[in-house]
């Protein structure tokens, strides 16, 4: 075995919490990613999916990849800089700048490439890439990859934002790059506080609409519409895997943005082009968000009626007001013992360790779509009531 196999060999941490019956990674899905999904042949209801829309397995979302793959084969071979780019590309990225606010927009492969080759090519030597520490993972990697100067602030802590402000240099670039709904914790990050100190530090703003699209703002246009302060951001990132119910991502800006991303962002040069199936999903999802509000109502529906209900139980819920609902148990060997005793009961929900929280902060993420029923969530909480209080997580 060489120097690098015997290295990555003594990396185990899998194989001993397999040891215990309690891993909760790669479970196998048989089914659509709907409410209810099929595992090993047994129903189980899911409140692990981002599909806050749920139309991934929407009959005109499933009949549009169809079509497009009948007419433009399945793959394009190649990047957009070169033979990639198709006509429902270029219609597609109309739209969503429409939608989003902005001048145009680009499509990249996936959200992680857009993240990744956005932050890391904008800001250049002397700059400053100003980022939350919870942050999505893509927004690290590509603050990372650039060679600007690499800035924290505390958790949606404008006092600490301002802070770090102050110590850069007044004349170089400034870029705040930031989650929109944070990911895992739920909750929505202080745009109209950031959008004040920008002004008064000649910063500009990026924000990651992942999670926020489909669920804030009028017709689901996301957290900047949401506060009305579109015009104030300067980059708006989304991604086609959580309510387009596909695969790939965007960003929107002016069209001298997106015109120096299109020739200089290198996972947007050098990847595949998005696939003509996952283009022409997420603009049927797109259309079909714009033209059934009811989706939206139904969605938040759930949303406060979840929140209302695990607040009165006594479970511990962090500052979250949207679809994300992180259930925090505080203790890593509880949290894989809570997942497997609740998928057990037929929960399907995700756990939330290192590297994706801190120790003292391990969690249950519990994710509501629009097409989850009352009876069906009043059947999780139950469970999830039992569970936790089996394990003394709450009283």
């Amino acid at each position: 075995m060489g120097l690098l196999q015997d290295k990555l060999a003594k990396y185990d941490l899998p194989q001993r919490i397999m040891a215990k019956g309690v891993y909760p990674y790669f479970r196998c899905i048989e089914s659509e990613q709907n409410t209810e999904v099929l595992m090993s042949g047994r129903k189980v209801l899911m409140f692990g999916s981002n599909s806050y829309m749920g139309l991934t397995n929407h009959p005109k979302v499933i009949e549009a990849a169809i079509e497009a793959t009948k007419k433009y084969g399945t793959g394009c071979a190649g990047s957009r800089f070169l033979n990639g780019t198709l006509d429902i590309h270029l219609e597609l990225e109309n739209e969503l700048a429409e939608f989003v606010g902005k001048e145009d927009a680009i499509i990249y492969s996936t959200g992680f490439q857009v993240n990744l080759g956005v932050v890391s090519c904008v800001t250049g030597r002397g700059d400053y890439v100003i980022c939350d520490v919870l942050d999505h993972a893509s927004i690290v990697e590509g603050r990372r990859l650039s060679f600007s100067n690499a800035v924290k602030f505390h958790h949606n802590d404008m006092q600490s934002l301002e802070k770090e402000l102050k110590k850069c240099n007044p004349d170089a670039v400034k870029l705040i790059v930031v989650d929109g709904v944070f990911s895992m914790e739920g909750d929505i990050i202080n745009l109209p506080e950031i959008v004040r100190l920008a002004e008064i530090y000649n910063a500009s703003i990026m924000v990651d609409e992942a999670h926020g699209l489909g669920v804030l703002g009028q017709q689901g246009r996301g957290t900047c519409n949401h506060f009305g302060l579109s015009d104030k951001v300067d980059l708006i990132m989304g991604t086609f895997s959580k309510s387009l119910a596909s695969l790939g991502g965007f960003i929107a800006a002016d069209k001298s943005v997106i015109n120096y991303l299109r020739h200089n962002s290198r996972s947007y040069i050098f990847s595949a082009s998005c696939t003509p199936a996952s283009t022409a999903a997420a603009r049927a999802a797109l259309h079909i968000i714009k033209s059934e509000p009811e989706r939206l109502e139904n969605l938040w529906r759930n949303t406060h009626y979840a929140l209302d209900n695990f607040r009165r139980l006594g479970f511990e819920i962090g500052n979250t007001s949207t679809p994300i609902i992180p259930l925090y148990v505080r203790d890593m060997e509880k949290t894989f013992y809570v997942t497997k005793l609740l998928f057990d009961e037929g929960i399907f929900i995700n756990p939330v360790v290192p590297p994706a929280c801190a120790s003292e902060d391990t969690l249950i993420r519990f994710s509501l779509m629009a097409t989850h029923t009352i009876e069906q969530i009043d059947y999780a909480i139950e469970k999830l009531a039992k569970c936790f209080k089996q394990l003394d997580i709450i009283k």
